[in-house]
């Protein structure tokens, strides 16, 4: 189902990724590397973006993140994502990052963070958003 112009995004976080982290993952402190936290922000930001119709997108801009605390190697982190604004050719998603415990329970926010993608063709270059509804039970 397309949408008009006049569509107003519902504001609701949801489940993008969720991932166990590895020794790989950590940094020379023993803690999961910033990076690739980012990277992972990066992706359930893009996640989010096709969800609602969006199809080949570039990152155009990451603003202000901020790590709360630190990850630990056999956390499980997930990241929650909401669509904010679509713009004829950009979209801006807030994502919201969360690291568990598995054993004590414990959840603490890591970070959260707004994107902007644009949707682009082939050739790189920006491209209106045909924007769509996913279905009721769809999750990003």
């Amino acid at each position: 189902m397309t949408i008009g112009a006049d569509w107003r995004i519902v504001r609701l976080m949801q489940p993008a990724i969720r991932v166990m982290m590895m020794p790989r993952d950590t940094n020379a402190h023993g803690t999961i590397f910033g990076g690739h936290i980012l990277s992972l922000l990066d992706q359930a930001g893009a996640v989010a973006a096709h969800a609602i119709g969006a199809r080949k997108v570039v990152t155009v801009a990451v603003r202000e993140v901020v790590f709360k605390e630190p990850v630990h190697v056999g956390d499980i982190v997930s990241l929650y994502a909401e669509v904010t604004n679509v713009g004829s050719t950009s979209l801006t998603i807030r994502v919201r990052v969360e690291a568990h415990e598995p054993i004590g329970g414990r959840s603490v926010e890591v970070t959260t963070a707004e994107l902007v993608y644009v949707q682009v063709d082939d050739r790189g270059r920006p491209v209106p958003i045909q924007r769509t509804l996913p279905p009721r039970d769809a999750e990003c």
